[in-house]
């Protein structure tokens, strides 16, 4: 809960272009009691919903994706939700995770085996080896330590027991751990 009674949209999020000096961009991003409409919702939170999703799903074209999905479903049930900013970055979560079950069936019933696109090379090992984490673990980590949710709100975010989120964190941090060394 903001100071002004507001609902932040991404809690630790910065903008590309500021610095970690700068006013945090969830201070900008509010949801006001008097109601808000849409474009004024999509305006203030597209841009930390987008970069979430692109750390869960490692694509930019794909966290384009997922978050107008996102912002699709809430239209349709805008009536139903109670706090929208919380409704978008779960419903960007389970996005998220259902393009890496895509990705896995596809990959399972792809017939021939074709080369793959070498991404530009990311400017920290750390990052890349998360990116080879599950999903879960993957989704896990960015809520704790980028989005510095705690661990009662990262499952409420995921959907699971606030053990889960422990384990999972833990499991993640081991396996990044073993592969750094």
């Amino acid at each position: 809960m903001e100071p002004n009674g507001g609902v932040g949209c991404l809690d630790g999020m910065y903008s590309l272009t500021q610095d970690a000096s700068a006013p945090r961009l969830a201070d900008s991003l509010v949801t006001r009691a008097d109601g808000d409409s849409l474009e004024d919702l999509y305006r203030r939170c597209r841009p930390g919903l987008v970069r979430l999703a692109h750390l869960l799903t490692g694509s930019a074209t794909a966290a384009e994706d997922v978050v107008h999905d996102a912002f699709i479903g809430f239209a349709r049930s805008k009536s139903q939700v109670s706090d929208p900013p919380a409704y978008l970055r779960r419903s960007v979560v389970n996005l998220s995770t259902n393009i890496h079950r895509r990705t896995a069936r596809e990959r399972r019933h792809l017939a021939s085996v074709t080369e793959s696109v070498v991404d530009p090379a990311e400017v920290d090992e750390t990052w890349q080896l998360v990116r080879q984490l599950p999903p879960r673990q993957r989704a896990v980590l960015v809520l704790r330590y980028y989005l510095d949710l705690s661990e009662t709100e990262t499952a409420r975010l995921l959907g699971c027991k606030p053990g889960t989120v422990k384990s999972s964190t833990a499991r993640a941090l081991a396996k990044l751990k073993e592969k750094m060394q």
